[in-house]
């Protein structure tokens, strides 16, 4: 449909080529009656040609000369000018994508830039600047927000940097309303996704792919607020005619933007992670309880100058699932006569289409299928015995262990004999079984063949007896050659490891021998379970424990003094001459 250039407006979506601006843009052009100037940081503009619904369009309006691109440094006040100048309208987008952890470089970009935004805009005469903001600036991720409104006062400490600049940004562009003719509002989405996300559910697929998928993290009651990407795009489009039409009424406002839907943010993320063949967690860990563990791991990784994607994903979504978080949009549908074009189910499915190149490719649904094998159940065999001890079974591994205990109470703590303690035992279950018997008699005999064929058989196989010869044979032949090295008195490192060893047999096996059992005993079954979920960050601790043994070993061995030749070995040496000097 042709349209009328007089009828145009001019408008510059500054970041249009991130997230939100890239459906802002497709948006505008797809109203017909926008001239879109596409301003970034990136030099040129790079046409994705795997992304057609964003590109596509952009590409035949700037071949018709409906849409343009201009390179901005939000740096530098001249490339904004220069994007800027000419239009009647700027739409100022700058999301998460361009941020890193730099105060200096997100202080320059996020604050400084709204405030050379701010000034060219006046200086071009621009009429409307309409701000993209975040539900986040008014989040201490310490209290739920039911309900909120507009009244929200910016919580005394932020979640994260990026959110407190974000929070500046925008009252620098609230206060500068109504000054040489610019009229300026912002808007406030809440948990913002779509296709071209790169935050929520990435972050979610990234805790689907880690040992956290098991779990339920927080309460599974917890709602909150989502927003599919194009209701944003439409928001502020909206905000920008009310700005024209209804001055008094959206100037100097923020409005919150949500999809009017809020859903409990387990039951969204499971929508989402089922679409894409990850399956159902089924352990319930309390918020408080993951909390303390992400601030530990995320303690741990800042010390040890480690930036991990995957721990920073799951802090995000620790955050996101713990608490509750809804906003009454009531004012933006007064004002700004906002109203959501895409319901929260069909942008769930248009995410998920969008997302298939990230799809699990396992074929069965049941969980112990998609369950990758871990390092740790490799280690313990991948049987019942790991099964037990990494908890697949909670009712199974709780009963093993209250018999652990009570095998351990009664052997190690009643300061019986061994003897003793057998015969009481057995006479214990002969007792319950004899108990058990009188008591259901009518208990038939096929349940009695039936439970007699499924006793133990005892026999060993040649086999087996086979494997078990060769491994003593190899633990005998190590032993021998671990001697050999001793005795030769050349290798420090190898003296210190195996006197280590011995002094730590000793200090936990011999002087406290009942203590150790136990203690062994209920470890085996925490740390499995822990070291399943964390074996990276165990592993990487591990390594620089070693290595910091093995610089002090190699320290310690430097300054010993070098062993001296016997007088016997250097005789024999001298009496050994070569054939040609016979």
């Amino acid at each position: 449909m042709a349209i009328n250039d007089d009828q145009s407006k001019t408008c510059v979506v500054l970041g249009g080529r991130s997230f939100i601006g890239r459906h802002l843009v497709v948006r505008l052009l797809t109203l017909g009656n926008w001239i879109v100037r596409v301003a970034d940081s990136t030099q040129s503009l790079q046409l994705d040609p795997s992304e057609s619904k964003f590109d596509s369009p952009l590409k035949r309006a700037i071949s018709t000369g409906r849409a343009s691109y201009a390179h901005v440094d939000f740096r530098h006040k001249t490339t904004i000018v220069n994007a800027i100048e000419g239009s009647e309208v700027v739409f100022y987008v700058n999301d998460i994508d361009s941020f890193n952890q730099d105060f200096y470089v997100g202080y320059t970009i996020i604050v400084q830039g709204a405030k050379y935004v701010i000034n060219a805009c006046r200086q071009c005469k621009v009429k409307r600047l309409i701000y993209c903001s975040t539900t986040d600036v008014v989040i201490d991720n310490s209290h739920d927000i039911c309900s909120g409104n507009e009244t929200l006062l910016y919580p005394s400490k932020f979640k994260d940097l990026y959110t407190e600049l974000k929070a500046q940004a925008e009252a620098y562009v609230l206060l500068s309303n109504d000054i040489d003719g610019l009229l300026t509002c912002a808007i406030r989405p809440s948990s913002v996704f779509g296709p071209g996300d790169k935050v929520l559910l990435p972050s979610l697929i990234e805790v689907a792919k880690s040992g956290w998928a098991k779990f339920i993290i927080g309460s599974d009651q917890t709602v909150s607020d989502f927003t599919y990407v194009e209701n944003v795009a439409h928001a502020l489009i909206c905000a920008e005619a009310a700005l024209t039409h209804h001055i008094v009424i959206a100037s100097g406002k923020v409005f919150f933007i949500t999809n009017f839907e809020p859903t409990r943010s387990w039951q969204f993320a499971l929508c989402m992670l089922e679409g894409l063949g990850y399956y159902r967690p089924y352990i319930k860990l309390p918020g408080v309880v993951s909390q303390s563990i992400v601030f530990l791991i995320k303690w741990m990784h800042s010390n040890m100058n480690s930036r991990d994607l995957k721990n920073a994903s799951v802090q995000n979504i620790v955050q996101l699932m713990s608490h509750t978080r809804t906003y009454n949009c009531s004012a933006a549908e007064r004002h700004i006569e906002y109203s959501p074009v895409v319901s929260l189910d069909d942008g769930i499915t248009l995410t998920v289409k969008s997302f298939t190149h990230l799809a699990k490719d396992y074929p069965s649904t049941r969980p112990g299928d998609l369950i990758e094998q871990s390092k740790v159940e490799e280690l313990l065999g991948s049987g019942e015995v790991s099964d037990i001890l990494l908890w697949k079974d909670e009712r199974r591994s709780f009963i093993c262990f209250l018999v652990v205990a009570f095998m351990y109470y009664w052997f190690c703590e009643c300061e019986r004999r061994i003897i003793s303690s057998t015969a009481q035992i057995l006479l214990l279950i002969i007792v319950v079984l004899f108990g058990y018997a009188r008591l259901s008699p009518q208990v038939k005999l096929s349940s009695k063949v039936s439970i007699s064929r499924t006793l133990p058989c005892f026999e060993v196989s040649e086999m087996c007896m086979r494997s078990c010869v060769r491994t003593i044979g190899s633990l005998w032949n190590g032993a021998v050659h671990l001697a050999k090295s001793l005795a030769q008195g050349n290798d420090w490192s190898l003296f210190f490891k195996i006197v280590i060893s011995i002094h730590l047999f000793k200090l936990l096996m011999v002087n406290n021998f009942p203590t150790s059992i136990g203690v062994g005993l209920a470890f085996s079954f925490v740390f499995f379970f822990v070291y399943e979920q964390y074996d990276v960050e165990i592993d990487g601790l591990v390594g620089i424990t070693f290595e910091i043994l093995r610089q002090f070993i190699i320290y310690v061995t430097s300054r010993l003094p070098m062993p001296t030749p016997s007088p016997l070995y250097i005789n024999n040496s001298k009496s050994i001459k070569p054939k040609d000097q016979r």
